[in-house]
């Protein structure tokens, strides 16, 4: 009887052990097999295009302040929609008087995604003085110039290239690739893919106007 006993219990051991080796193998395995569903699972988010991660591109970048809290720089203009962000650009204040006289400040931060090139101070320099005192004073004339500068959605620089419908309603021209662009064949982009709440901007060296 003794050695009955003794081999039901070895046996119940054996089995206990078996259960637990078995319970082990389970846990260990569905651990295993997690890391490997998680690349799969956020491979998307974890791994965006160079296109996305591109930061601003371009020699005029070096005009914009380096210093985070100054609300000119990018990592302010990021925080704020685009007229809102320009006012505060040292190379963009033309352009924001412009925008002003011409009503556009609420449209244009209010708008879901857009692309903006934006003139510099020294873009508009290059219009003679009584021509642009003019076209500051006709509401409609600078309205129509300022929305040629405008395209619905915001274009990344592999988007930038092509033929784009302005929101002033004709058809725009960007040529080039990687960090070098023209627009309509005469305008720079000095300093592209600038962030801000709803637009990228490309701050370009020439005032871009409508075709006739």
């Amino acid at each position: 009887m003794r050695a009955t006993k003794l081999t039901a219990v070895a046996a119940a051991t054996v089995f206990s052990i078996s259960l637990a080796a078995c319970g082990s193998n389970d846990d260990s395995g569905a651990a295993a097999s997690a890391p490997s569903m998680m690349p799969t699972t956020e491979a998307p988010s974890m791994a965006p295009s160079s296109d996305a991660m591109m930061t601003n591109f371009g020699a005029g970048c070096s005009a914009v302040p380096a210093d985070p809290a100054n609300k000119g720089s990018f990592q302010s203009m990021a925080q704020v929609p685009v007229a809102t962000a320009a006012s505060g650009n040292p190379l963009l204040s033309t352009l924001v008087s412009a925008v002003k006289k011409a009503g556009l400040v609420d449209s244009l931060n209010s708008a879901d995604g857009i692309t903006v090139f934006a003139p510099t101070n020294d873009a508009f320099k290059q219009i003679p003085s009584a021509t642009l005192n003019k076209v500051l004073a006709d509401k409609k004339t600078l309205t129509s110039i300022l929305t040629y500068h405008v395209v619905p959605g915001k274009l990344t620089p592999a988007d930038l290239a092509g033929d784009h419908k302005t929101l002033q309603g004709a058809d725009l021209m960007v040529s080039g690739s990687g960090q070098d662009f023209k627009v309509d064949g005469k305008a720079t982009v000095i300093c592209g893919n600038v962030q801000t709440a709803n637009a990228n901007v490309y701050i370009i060296d020439s005032v871009l106007m409508p075709k006739s």
